[in-house]
């Protein structure tokens, strides 16, 4: 037997030992880069706001956000390369987990303006609400790829993903998050009508609903009144309930065209404009750098949505279009319901910016969920 006779299985084996490091440099490969460009840019617009809203200062906001993301970066590409078959099995711990931590946020949350949203771990405020919306995300994904598009038609089918849905919005309404509450009740739909519901069952569900008004209303607490009360009247009470958005629209309109400069945003810079790191931080931006800056950033969030909308149809698995729609349909309401909140077109209601705000929770979550979607464009070729 000759030398040549021992070598060559021993070649084998450490091509066999390296096809696992082989397989995942791969997969990193196909992570849809570009994505990460878009998610990067939306958060260097982030950084810059921040930057401005601490007064010059990066250790305020901008800093502390900083290493948020590159944590979330790392996580995002993490999950990424996580196999939707493992993705399945987590989907139900991870959706048990994210009630479980709804209902601890009612028994010992931190009570913030009026709401007990948050939850201290370890030092860590966290606000699971947010964490609901991605583990709502992957539970009703789990289970319309297991049930089947033909077997959609059968309301029975549809009696346990609706509860799944129910349970934590009525958890989120209770701390109470009505802004919150809306988001993840309509991922929910959004999910039901992308697994193929039918249409006459959609006509059932939403047709009592313009009759629920009435009952909704009487039923909120007095503040979410008066938020709506003062969305329809502002000027009635200009320094109490009507002041954050009447100072909203001032510094939007004092941007102009190009806005005031950078650092130099009267109401802004003076601390006129309340929650300016915050729910406000696209009126910062709109009014240091103007329409066309603000159209800037729109523009950069449209891209991110229909990027990760093509991303989701591109997928051929049905667990994976599923994710990456209702990934992309939590991004689009973040961004609607801030923006069109700034601008005085809905009810303030205390929904961050995703990635521009500050704010560990939203953006740590919306991260985990942007590597959900990336796990749907590298597996998007996987069988079914």
């Amino acid at each position: 037997m000759s030398l040549k006779d021992f070598t060559v299985p021993r070649t084998a084996r450490r091509l066999l030992r390296a096809e696992p490091n082989l397989r995942m440099f791969s997969r990193l490969w196909q992570i849809n880069w570009f994505f990460v460009l878009l998610v990067c840019c939306l958060a260097g617009v982030g950084y810059i706001a921040l930057y401005s809203a601490g007064g010059g200062r990066a250790e305020a906001f901008a800093q502390p956000q900083l290493i948020r993301f590159c944590f979330g970066l790392l996580m995002m590409l993490g999950v990424a390369l996580a196999s939707p078959r493992v993705l399945r099995m987590l989907s139900v711990p991870i959706y048990g987990l994210s009630i479980l931590l709804l209902a601890l946020v009612l028994k010992m949350g931190h009570v913030g303006k009026g709401a007990e949203r948050w939850i201290n771990l370890g030092g860590f405020q966290f606000q699971p609400s947010e964490f609901a919306k991605i583990a709502l995300v992957l539970m009703l994904s789990t289970w319309f790829y297991r049930i089947g598009r033909e077997r959609m038609g059968n309301p029975l089918r549809l009696i346990i993903p609706a509860l799944l849905t129910l349970l934590p919005v009525v958890l989120v309404l209770k701390e109470p998050n009505l802004g919150t509450a809306t988001i993840v009740g309509v991922i929910g739909a959004s999910l039901f009508f992308a697994a193929g519901m039918r249409w006459w069952q959609i006509i059932i569900l939403v047709s009592p609903l313009p009759f629920l008004g009435p009952f909704i209303y009487n039923h909120l607490h007095d503040y979410q009144k008066a938020r709506i009360d003062t969305f329809l009247h502002p000027e009635r009470d200009p320094l109490g309930a009507g002041y954050n958005i009447l100072q909203s629209r001032i510094a939007l309109g004092a941007g102009g065209r190009w806005g005031q400069g950078y650092l130099h945003g009267t109401q802004g810079q003076l601390s006129f404009l309340p929650e300016k790191q915050t729910d406000f931080i696209f009126t910062m931006i709109g009014e240091e750098w103007g329409y066309v800056g603000g159209a800037v950033v729109i523009g950069l969030l449209f891209l991110i949505t229909l990027s990760s909308m093509l991303i989701a149809l591109r997928c051929r698995n049905r667990f994976g279009r599923l994710v990456g729609l209702g990934i992309a349909m939590d991004f689009f309401l973040y961004c609607v319901v801030n923006l069109s909140m700034v601008m005085g077109v809905i009810p303030v209601g205390g929904v961050p910016l995703p990635l521009i705000s500050y704010g560990g929770s939203a953006m740590l979550t919306m991260m985990f969920g942007f590597g959900l979607l990336l796990s749907s464009w590298v597996h998007r070729d996987d069988p079914d």
